[in-house]
């Protein structure tokens, strides 16, 4: 029971009345005598009713009329105290509620009374109040009456009563309809909302309404009629009402019982059809309304707005807009359309102000903005009304900006401080921003192009508290404070973001939900009926792309405007949270954008983020560049409405706390970063860490943003590719203040953990990301071009660091991820840019590498390959600090996975080997050093197949010419990988022989050719051949020490380790290793360069036996040549079964007579030695697996040799085996010894035609010479000479004349080959030795082994005498007549200066004299040799002495013409009597001139004797003189029979001459008688004399020659006196010349000696003529005795004495020797 039904409460109720009627009648008793007795009559009437009831209250409600009846009658005394006591009595009744119907209707008309004649005012409003609310019983008319009555009140003069009514009036309103709604509640109606019904004008349809609820109906019409300024229709009475009263009251109905309205069709209709039209008519002032425009000239004054009309307006739209939306949707978007008008700029500020509080107040309401949004930017041709309300909150904010505020800004920040008497205190007082003249402002604000709008706290987040719209007081339009319509559109802005985006993203949000339940349910296997599931959900997708649309809709209508205004404010706000708030909004948008995949929007709200990041104007190139292609500079126009993109303003207030260089192709200065800058920074690593995942595209205009900000700030990469603080490099420095200084570490922080994050991104975004910091790069890269400033390695480094962190499926990246940093980043000319690129490649191979996959590397090949791939790769790219890197990086991956490298070793080993040449000394040893490691610590690590590889790239470093010590030190690897496939051979065969077997399997099954180097030989030969070949190609490196190295190894290799290879493989080795190195030696020794190369290094002094590259290829020639002729020569055993050895043996020869006859001593030298060791003359050095065998040198070797056809020799001559067993392998077999020797005899000729091709092309004498001419050398043709002895001993069956022929040539011009002076005192002797140098005698021996084998030889081989005395002889000539060498001038020994590079013939005296003895011993042996006969081997000896004999003192050597006169007596002693023999046979005929030449040319020689020849000399060479007349006349003349009459004329001829005309003409006068040779005379004469009168003159022919001796002798005596004496007479008293006097005393003493002898001899011996002669001779005489000289005088008289046995009478006429 409540509280007024208690017995307490009824008994206190019923003591009360009593009390109150007797107070009444007490009042009333002098003056209101009727109300007296009322008052009683009533106390009776109470107490009765208490008495019979027991339901009091019931029976006191029944009696009410009654009851009340003395208190109406007291009010009706208009009297105060009782008017006053009567109405507390009636309250009192009314609240206990015992008043009736009828009684209510009493009341209300004495109150009606009372009002009208202005009684307690107050106290009636109260009554009415109580008695309207605390039952229902007033009704209708009496409720009508009621309302009247107190609005009557309201309008009264008294303020108090005013306002008291107002409120009363409100109450009683609402009880009104809060009767309404508890009677609907009551009858319990859950209507359905209603039809409405169109059209009904008949305004008193409301028959159909309960009691309560047409009570409300009337009193909301006549509202709404009041308002309108219509006469009521129920509320009769009404004197007067203001709109504004009416407005209030309308909204309060409206906003507090909606649920009428939309319930019942009765009030939906009167809303449609009363207060929408009245709304709009009443806003018309309003919008017709312009600031500005002069009344005069419009036709009709203009109505001007009325703020508290309009304010309250507004309010009413509000609420209908928020409650009754649903039934209003036209007229809705009529208010809004207006709202939007209100925000002109033309318009009022406080109408302006209201209009923003009531969008604000719209904004809270994400719901219904949805709902704008269905019902019109959905519908094909409604407005866009939604759309509109952001653009015109844009367009407002923008208009604020530019046109300046009416109010004086400083009243109004007053104003603003007073309204906001709170706010501003809450508003840090000083946030930090400093102005620019060090004054501080205080408040928060936004200030843009000079206009500055404060920030006033107006309301919390989320919630519109308008200002304005609550002045329900004020009449007059309030002043704005400044800043008060920006701050509420700017909560607006904020509010309708937040709103938005948390409706969308909840719903996304649900939808993912159900969809993820729906498609798990789908997949779950239990489900009764799929088919129904599939149904579910499709019905949810449709219904999902039904509110996608709806999503994407609001964000396509608002994002523009949203854009524009919050870019506006980003760019003019000064205050940190406004600017926190408005990237906030930003950032949101951005966020849902990219969730609803609207990517236009989405990079539109990013872009602004970006701009705001960076300073004024630098934005825009950067951000237009990178995104030329999603946003080109261009205004967003969306639905034909252009949004203006306000750019930012320059001139910013803000604090300015970095100031950096931009990065650019060409910085400007510096730009400076604001604290704004950093904020919207951190926005915006905000949004890409938060929201990567939707970034997509936009991406690459984060990154962009980023990579500037980073610049500007200086942040540098560090390891791993975290970016820190780092000073710039160049320009002017970053300066930094130290609150940007502090950010800075949680910035780079922020930075990477926001790349850590990409681990969570799914794959697509992640490659987004990729992408974007791709194109970054490029464009860094674009920008670093052409110059070498520090170049922005944000992207590189960010790159890094996303690959670190997503290794975990970093197959899905890598590709991209290397690629663009190996094709784009380490190929940068910019160096900078390389390193960084090949820093972060490294790093991420490396990671790659250790990072723990699953499933592990070891068994996931394909990835270890992938990830190794970028490393190998890196070496296309030239740059050498790239290489470095990348080498780097491979030590320190084989450091720490070299055992786990297994299938990438080829990778790996590409990456050494790829080293070049030209790529720098530092790279070089770099990949070297790797490879060390590989090679001594991994070979046993990797796959076999590998170790190809390995030796591939060892022999590349031996050819590096960077650096001399690694090349060699390449070559001792290779010596050492040798040594590993020696030592660890058969594992490595085992594993290459399975390898091999499943490769040519592979190959079967896809039909190819297996192709690998040096098939088909087994695997591990051809490893084996590679080692080879690639020492082989180190043996022809331009270096001298490279190839000396090379090539001792690898002649070592194949000499310790040879044995292991099959013995098919040798033919490999020789012919595709060894012939094909000395193809290329040879090819590079003919071809190198003479020039004279200096000193290499400085002070690294060059030998000059090596001073050109020609000499130092000679050295290798020497090496290679050598190597190959021991090989064949140890080896010999294993190559002859070979089958093509012959062919082999003829290329080996052919090398080696190339090198001979190279223009170079040192390489033909030992070219010949090595002949000889091929020859085995020279006993090789033993080796211990080449069978013994005999050292003699003639043994042929076929005894080793037969066809192996040993059981099962694969791989013979392992080193195990002794020779013992070896020789018996060979002995089983039987050799067809008459076979292999004819073969061997093929070879020995071979040999020969080699030997002397090399002879004689050597020997040859060039044609033309100049100072390069090449002359083989002495030592060289001594060898050469020296082969042949042992050679001929192998082919001296077959030797015939043709071979000795052409021996004689190779030895003779070998003979004659000069020196040169430098070489000659090292080779000569001095002049005076008479030595024979070393050729000479090797040419000597061979001459003298060819006579013995002639000697012991058969008859056919004797035919050769003659060829070799032609040989001897032809030396023999060399001693007055050295032989020319071609046109080559060559100086005398003695005249040679050493230190000229002449040539200097030799001494060849010892050696023609050699050869003179040689012939004179060969002579006597063979002289009666048939051959010797028949060829005139004597002639020839008598010609060839003739030479030395006739030059006699002119020879050049003394003992020559002395050893040819001996040697003539010897053979002529043995050959004489040899002829004379033969005499009848004519074989002799032609030698007998010769030899009377030969004498004559001797005996009177016409060399005159040295000056000076001793006494002695001239008297002992004259002794020889004699002795050859001796010869003449003992060995010829007397056997003058046997021999042709002309030689013995030539010989008397001969002596005659002897026996006059002897003298010498250089004498003194001193020597004369000396040396006159009288000995020599006296014995021709007495010679001539004794033959010319012998009695033997057998034929009458000799005695002719005899006298015809005789007149010669006496004419020439005749002549020589005459002209004496002519001579005497004309030279007067001058004597004549010396020689003149000699001869003519000579002639005398031979008269006088013939005279002497004609006496002796018998008369009839001596012919008539000669006396004739003799007699004649006697006038000439007597003629002399008139010269002066005293010596001819004596001779004369001599002369003259003999005369005188002729002195006779005269005989008869007859004449003597006539008959």
């Amino acid at each position: 029971m409540s509280g007024t039904h208690s017995p307490e409460a009824v008994k206190k109720l019923l003591e009360n009345m009593q009390s109150d009627l007797r107070a009444l009648s007490l009042e009333c008793k002098k003056k209101f005598p009727p109300v007296k007795e009322a008052a009683e009559s009533g106390i009776i009437k109470v107490k009765t009713i208490a008495a019979r009831n027991t339901e009091i209250l019931a029976a006191l409600k029944e009696n009410s009329s009654e009851v009340v009846q003395p208190f109406l009658m007291g009010c009706g005394t208009k009297e105060p105290k009782i008017t006053q006591l009567c109405l507390a009595a009636i309250q009192r009744l009314m609240s206990h509620e015992v008043v009736s119907e009828t009684a209510a209707g009493n009341i209300i008309n004495m109150l009606w009374q009372l009002m009208e004649n202005s009684l307690e005012e107050l106290k009636l409003l109260q009554t009415v109040l109580v008695l309207l609310t605390t039952n229902t019983v007033v009704h209708d008319e009496a409720l009508s009456k009621a309302i009247v009555l107190c609005f009557r009140l309201h309008f009264t003069k008294d303020n108090i009563t005013n306002n008291t009514a107002a409120a009363t009036v409100r109450q009683v309103v609402t009880v009104v309809f809060e009767r309404m709604v508890a009677e609907d509640e009551r009858h319990n109606v859950i209507i359905e909302q209603p039809v409405l019904v169109q059209g009904n004008s008949n305004r008193r349809s409301v028959n159909t309404l309960k009691p309560c609820a047409k009570d409300a109906y009337m009193l909301f019409q006549d509202l709404c009629q009041l308002v309108n300024a219509d006469a009521p229709y129920w509320l009769v009475g009404m004197t007067e009402m203001t709109r504004t009263f009416g407005l209030e009251l309308l909204e309060s109905v409206l906003n507090d019982f909606p649920q009428v309205f939309l319930q019942h069709q009765e009030f939906s209709f009167l809303l449609k059809e009363r207060v929408c039209p009245l709304v709009i008519k009443l806003f018309s002032p309003n919008i017709k309304f312009r600031q500005g425009s002069s009344t005069s000239s419009s036709p009709a004054p203009v109505e001007k707005p009325y703020f508290p009309i309009c304010m309250r307006l507004l309010r009413v739209v509000s609420v209908l807009i928020k409650q009754f939306y649903s039934l209003l949707v036209t007229e809705c978007e009529i208010f809004l359309s207006l709202l939007v008008k209100f925000l002109d700029a033309d318009k009022p500020q406080w109408l302006r102000a209201v209009a923003v509080e009531s969008i604000h107040r719209l904004c809270v309401q994400p719901q219904l903005l949805r709902s704008f949004c269905q019902s019109y930017d959905m519908k094909q041709h409604s407005t866009k009304v939604f759309r509109d309300i952001v653009n015109a909150l844009g367009s407002f904010i923008q208009s604020l900006f530019l046109v300046p505020p009416t109010g004086n800004p400083a009243t109004a920040a007053n104003q603003a401080g007073n309204n906001n008497a709170g706010g501003q205190a809450s508003a840090p007082a000083n946030s930090g921003m400093l102005g620019i003249g060090g004054g501080v402002t205080l408040l928060p604000a936004f200030e843009y192009r000079g206009t500055w709008i404060p920030i006033l706290t107006i309301t919390v987040q989320g919630s519109a508290k308008a200002t304005y719209l609550e002045m329900l007081d004020k009449v007059e339009p309030p002043t704005i404070p400044e800043g008060y319509a920006m701050s509420v559109a700017f909560h607006c802005l904020l509010d309708l973001v937040r709103g938005i985006t948390s409706m969308i993203e909840g719903e996304l949000g649900e939808a993912e939900a159900e969809y993820q339940t729906a498609t798990e349910a789908v997949s779950s296997p239990a489900q009764s009926s799929e088919q129904q599931d599939l149904q579910s959900t499709s019905d949810h997708t449709d219904r999902e792309t039904v509110s996608r649309a709806v999503w994407e809709e609001m964000v396509n209508a608002c994002w523009c405007g949203l854009l524009a205004a919050l870019s506006l404010l980003l760019d003019a706000s000064t205050d940190e949270a406004a600017t926190e708030n408005i990237l906030k909004a930003e950032l949101t948008m951005a966020a849902l954008c990219g969730k609803l995949g609207l990517v236009t929007s989405r990079d539109a709200f990013i872009t602004a983020i970006c701009k705001g990041s960076l300073p004024p104007h630098y934005a825009l190139t950067v951000l237009n560049t990178t995104t030329a292609a999603a946003l080109s500079n261009k205004s967003y126009s969306i639905q034909g409405q252009s949004v203006l993109m306000i750019s930012p303003s320059s001139e910013s207030h803000q604090q300015v706390v970095a100031v950096g260089q931009p990065l650019a192709v060409q910085p400007q200065g510096t730009v400076m970063l604001t604290s704004k800058n950093i904020q919207c920074m951190r926005t915006l690593l905000n949004l890409a860490h938060c929201h990567g995942a939707v970034l997509g595209t936009s991406w690459q205009l984060v990154l962009a943003t980023l990579q500037h900000l980073v610049w500007i700030l200086g942040l540098k990469p560090s390891s791993g590719g975290a970016l820190k603080p780092g000073r710039a490099v160049e320009g002017p420095s970053t300066v930094l203040t130290t609150a940007v200084m502090t950010d800075l570490p949680v910035i780079s922080n922020i930075l990477s953990r926001l790349f850590e994050s990409s681990q969570y991104l799914d794959d697509v975004s992640l490659h987004h990301l990729i992408n974007a910091l791709c194109s970054l790069s490029l464009e860094a890269m674009d920008m670093a071009y052409g110059n070498n400033k520090e170049p922005s390695l944000f992207a590189v480094a960010k790159l890094l660091e996303t690959g670190l962190v997503n290794m975990h499926r970093i197959e899905i990246l890598w590709r991209p991820l290397t690629g663009h940093l190996l094709e784009k980043v380490c190929q940068h000319p910019n160096s900078r840019m390389r390193e960084w690129g090949a820093e972060a490649l490294t790093s991420l191979i490396k990671a790659g590498l250790t990072f723990n996959h699953d499933p592990p590397l070891s068994q996931n090949q394909r990835l270890q390959l992938l990830l190794l791939n970028p490393l190998k790769e890196m070496s296309n790219i030239n740059h050498p600090d790239i290489r470095l890197k990348q080498l780097e990086c491979v030590l320190q991956i084989l450091q720490s996975q070299g055992d786990s490298l297994g299938p990438g070793w080829p990778l790996v080993l590409g990456v050494m080997g790829a080293i070049r040449n030209d790529q720098g000394e530092s790279l070089i040893r770099t990949a070297f050093q790797c490879l060390q490691l590989v090679v001594t610590d991994f070979l046993p690590t990797m796959p076999c197949t590998c170790l190809q590889i390995v030796v591939d790239v060892a022999g590349s470093f031996g050819l590096h010419n960077q650096e001399l010590n690694i090349s060699l030190t390449s070559i001792g690897l290779l010596w050492n990988i040798s040594d590993y496939f020696f030592q660890r051979g058969e594992a490595i065969e085992k594993e290459l022989n399975k390898e091999e077997a499943a490769q040519q399997k592979q190959a079967e099954e896809k039909g190819v050719v297996l192709n690998r180097p040096f098939h088909p030989a087994p695997p591990f030969d051809c490893l084996w051949l590679c080692l080879y070949a690639k020492l082989g190609e180190l043996c022809v490196d331009p270096r001298p020490a490279v190839r000396k190295s090379a090539g001792q190894t690898l002649f070592s290799t194949i000499g310790a380790h040879g044995t292991l290879l099959q013995h098919s493989t040798w033919h490999t080795v020789i012919w595709k290793v060894l012939f094909h190195l000395l193809d290329r030696v040879r090819e590079s020794s003919t071809t190198a360069d003479k020039e004279k190369i200096e000193s290499g290094g400085g002070n690294i002094l060059i030998h000059h036996s090596r001073d050109t590259a020609e000499k130092q290829w000679a050295e290798t020639w020497v090496l290679t040549l050598a190597g190959v002729a021991r090989i064949f020569n140890t080896r010999r055993y294993l190559l002859q079964p070979l089958g093509d050895f012959s062919k082999a043996w003829d290329v080996l020869l052919d090398h080696i007579q190339s090198a001979a006859l190279s223009k170079n001593n040192e390489v033909s030298l030992a070219a010949l030695k090595s002949f000889q060791e091929i020859l085995q003359i020279v006993s090789p050095v033993r080796d211990s697996e080449k069978p013994e065998t005999p050292p003699a040198v003639n043994v042929p070797m076929p005894v080793l040799i037969g066809s192996i056809s040993g059981p099962g020799l694969s791989r013979p001559f392992v080193r195990t085996d002794s020779i013992g067993e070896r020789l018996g392998r060979y002995s089983n077999v039987e050799p067809s010894i008459v076979n292999d020797e004819l073969e061997d005899l093929n070879l020995w000729w071979a040999a020969w035609n080699t030997w002397y091709k090399i002879g004689s092309e050597s020997t040859k004498p060039p044609i033309a010479f100049d100072k390069l001419t090449f002359i083989p050398s002495q030592p060289f043709l001594t060898a050469l000479v020296q082969i042949f002895p042992a050679l001929y001993q192998h082919i001296k069956t077959g030797f015939n004349m043709d071979d000795l022929q052409k021996l004689g040539v190779i030895l003779h011009s070998a003979v004659s080959v000069p020196i040169s002076s430098d070489a000659s005192p090292f080779i000569l002797p001095s002049y005076t030795e008479a030595v024979l140098t070393s050729l000479q005698e090797a040419v000597l021996t061979a001459l003298d082994v060819l006579q013995k084998a002639i000697c012991v030889g058969p008859e056919n081989m004797q035919i050769m005498y003659p060829a070799i005395f032609d040989q001897l002889l032809a030396f023999v000539e060399f001693s007055c007549k050295p032989p020319q060498y071609g046109q080559l001038e060559t100086k005398h020994i003695a005249n040679a200066k050493y230190n000229q590079a002449e040539w200097v013939a030799l001494n060849y005296v010892p050696f023609a004299e050699r050869s003179l003895e040689v012939v004179v011993d060969l002579y006597q042996k063979t002289a009666c040799h048939k051959a010797v006969v028949n060829e005139k081997v004597l002639q020839n000896i008598i010609k060839t002495l003739r030479v030395p004999l006739s030059l006699k003192y002119s020879c050049p050597s003394e003992s020559t013409w002395k050893l040819a006169v001996t040697s003539l007596l010897k053979v002529l002693s043995i050959g004489l009597p040899v002829a004379r023999q033969h005499a009848s046979s004519g074989k002799f005929d032609s030698m007998w001139p010769e030899l009377a030449h030969t004498f004559d040319d001797f005996l009177f020689t016409k060399s005159i004797p040295p000056d000076n020849l001793s006494i002695q000399e001239f008297q002992r060479n004259e002794s020889i003189d004699v002795e050859v007349v001796q010869l003449i006349s003992t060995e010829i003349l007397p056997y003058a029979n046997f021999i042709p009459k002309e030689f013995v004329g030539q010989i008397m001829t001969m002596l005659n001459k002897g026996s006059i005309h002897s003298q010498s003409s250089s004498f003194t006068e001193a020597e004369i008688d000396i040396r006159l040779r009288e000995e020599f005379s006296k014995i021709c004469f007495e010679t001539l004399l004794q033959f010319s009168f012998s009695n033997k003159v057998t034929t009458p022919q000799e005695g002719y020659i005899s006298r015809m001796a005789l007149s010669v002798l006496l004419k020439r005596s005749q002549d020589v006196l005459r002209r004496y004496i002519e001579d005497e007479r004309l030279s007067g008293k001058c004597p004549l010349p010396r020689q003149q006097v000699t001869e003519i005393i000579f002639v005398l003493k031979a008269v006088s000696t013939l005279i002497d002898s004609l006496k002796k001899t018998q008369p009839e011996n001596v012919d008539g003529n000669t006396w004739a002669q003799v007699i004649a001779l006697y006038p000439t005489l007597v003629e002399c005795i008139t010269c002066s000289s005293s010596e001819v005088c004596s001779a004369l008289k001599e002369a003259l004495v003999p005369f005188k046995d002729f002195m006779q009478p005269p005989a008869s006429k007859v004449q003597n020797g006539e008959s």
